[in-house]
């Protein structure tokens, strides 16, 4: 059982081991790089905002570890030389086993200052936030992240988000585009349309050129409906989203082989949805069925193939009975062998009553562990969350 932190939750607040150990988490996962946010720290005995206007990494920036033009910056918001490294080192001192948490092609920063390296919808729009995988100089920028991350840090695992393509949804400031597209429309917006995913479609033989007009031409034709669903088959043809979700699958699966390349003898946990037109924090995995597998169905540990990954964790924070349908999905689809773990929030909207039946409804469909968020914005209020939470998930189902 897991809680999520950062490292500025740590720091400077004697406190917060103990209080993370009594509310029955069994370790931290802490990050370590991690994107832009504004966070509350309401328990916090120094402050209450600590505004984090760029992604950083949270280790020293070595300049002999880093070539071309992608590097991160440290954070300025803190004064600590290795904030990452000093706060784990003091969790680890308490007995709290530690993951780095390691987001990758979330940089808004990086995307802003190469653009010609982020992702491009169909209308030749930029999305500043997502470095697009497709590109090999991403891929060696988040390999080299995720090593220097994890560089001389006694660790107990690390846990990849955005190990992938980022699409159109992002929580930016002041964003102003909520409910404004359709599922259906915003799965083909986060179709990346960039230069070397165009490149990639017609070496599978696809006609790039026609293949934006139609991304387009549907859009335009779903946008005054936004509540319209289908797959994408049947929006563009067969064909193409064949072709286009392979592509977009074998760049995440080029990006995953390097960074695991960095990480050797590292327990890896993969943030990663069941539903293979996923995009975002949690990408999809490339199921071959093409679509996610049905809660409930026969296991087959040959379904998805990650070698290196030890566990996927998946979004799980929605506490409607729906929810739980995703973690069968990917239970169904990893198999027996591999660790899925649900990730669940005890912040608003859900409520402290709400968790212990949802966190029952995810060990029933086949989560081993639960991985909460977040010990430092959540208030003491929410505090009874996290023991509610894990106390049902390990109840005896027979009770």
């Amino acid at each position: 059982m897991a809680g999520h932190a950062y490292p500025w939750d740590v720091l400077g607040d004697p406190a917060f081991p103990e209080r993370a150990a009594g509310l029955g988490v069994r370790s931290v996962t802490l990050a370590a790089a991690y994107h832009s946010c504004r966070a509350a720290t309401p328990l916090h005995p120094a402050r209450q905002v600590v505004d984090a206007t760029y992604a950083a990494l949270y280790r020293p920036v070595r300049p002999e570890a880093w070539t071309g033009r992608l590097v991160p910056r440290t954070p300025d918001w803190m004064a600590e030389r290795d904030p990452f490294g000093e706060a784990a080192g003091i969790l680890r001192a308490a007995g709290l086993p530690v993951t780095a948490w390691v987001v990758l092609t979330h940089n808004t920063r990086l995307g802003t200052a190469h653009p010609d390296l982020a992702v491009v919808n169909c209308f030749g729009e930029r999305y500043p936030y997502a470095l697009c995988p497709q590109w090999a100089e991403v891929r060696g920028y988040a390999a080299t992240l995720a090593a220097e991350a994890c560089r001389d840090v006694p660790l107990d695992g690390v846990s990849l988000e955005a190990c992938g393509q980022l699409g159109i949804t992002h929580l930016s400031h002041h964003e102003k585009t909520d409910g404004a597209w359709s599922p259906a429309s915003a799965r083909l917006l986060s179709v990346c349309c960039c230069p070397a995913c165009r490149r990639a479609w017609r070496d599978r033989g696809l006609d790039d050129h026609r293949l934006v007009a139609d991304l387009r031409a549907v859009v335009r034709a779903l946008s005054g409906s936004t509540g319209i669903d289908a797959p994408v088959a049947d929006l563009i043809g067969a064909e193409e989203a064949s072709g286009v979700l392979a592509t977009r699958h074998a760049a995440a699966g080029a990006l995953r082989e390097e960074v695991l390349a960095g990480l050797p003898g590292i327990a890896v946990t993969l943030h990663a949805s069941p539903d293979p037109w996923a995009t975002g924090p949690s990408p999809g995995l490339p199921l071959p069925s093409g679509a996610p597998v049905p809660p409930g169905a026969a296991a087959d540990p040959g379904l998805v193939s990650l070698p290196g990954v030890a566990g996927v964790l998946v979004p799980a924070w929605p506490v409607a009975a729906a929810t739980a349908a995703g973690v069968g999905a990917m239970r169904g689809a990893v198999g027996p062998s591999m660790a899925v773990g649900a990730y669940a929030t005890v912040l608003a909207p859900t409520t402290v009553d709400d968790v212990p039946a949802h966190a029952r409804r995810l060990r029933a469909a086949g989560a081993d562990g639960l991985h909460l968020y977040h010990l430092g914005l959540a208030p003491s209020d929410r505090h009874k969350g996290f023991t509610r939470a894990i106390e049902a998930f390990e109840a005896d189902p027979a009770n």
